[in-house]
């Protein structure tokens, strides 16, 4: 496992790159369609993650191997799920699909936890493989959230650290 830092503006365009990257190897299951490919080609930008990095709310941890983004952790502190006692939101984390399974995800949580505190809630797509590995390291399942995404209902599952248990 690489060493994890806090994100400085430097790495904004291997963030980019590797959110795309994980983007596609997560929703993009049948192939590339037309509306993922504008999403997360116009989402994820280096400007995108320039203008995060930007505002005091986010805070952003990557993990790198050398000069080798292996893989990150995007959290906002201002974002809560029903209430404050659900903490901050762990927006992104993403992990290149080459280094998942090596205990990055699991750090990357344990650090923005350390920083930032033990309470944080996150979601994710209900069919995202992600699941398994959310309950395997001890967060709970406390909803689930909805959005419409090119005419297509998206149901999201909603996790919750354990210290809020």
């Amino acid at each position: 496992m690489g060493n994890i830092r806090v994100a400085t503006s430097e790495d904004c365009i291997n963030l980019a790159a590797l959110s795309v990257l994980v983007w596609f190897d997560t929703y993009a299951l049948e192939g590339v369609r037309s509306e993922y490919s504008k999403y997360a080609l116009s989402t994820f930008t280096e400007a995108y993650f320039l203008d995060l990095l930007a505002r005091p709310n986010y805070q952003c941890l990557v993990c790198e191997k050398g000069t080798t983004l292996q893989g990150f952790v995007l959290v906002n502190l201002e974002s809560h799920y029903e209430s404050e006692a659900n903490g901050y939101e762990v927006e992104k984390l993403y992990i290149h699909r080459l280094h998942q399974g090596q205990g990055i995800g699991k750090a990357l949580l344990n650090d923005v936890a350390h920083r930032f505190g033990d309470v944080f809630w996150l979601y994710t797509w209900e069919e995202n493989d992600a699941n398994s590995f959310y309950i395997h390291i001890g967060l709970s399942l406390i909803g689930q959230y909805q959005f419409t995404f090119s005419q297509s209902k998206i149901v999201n599952n909603v996790y919750v650290s354990c210290a809020n248990n």
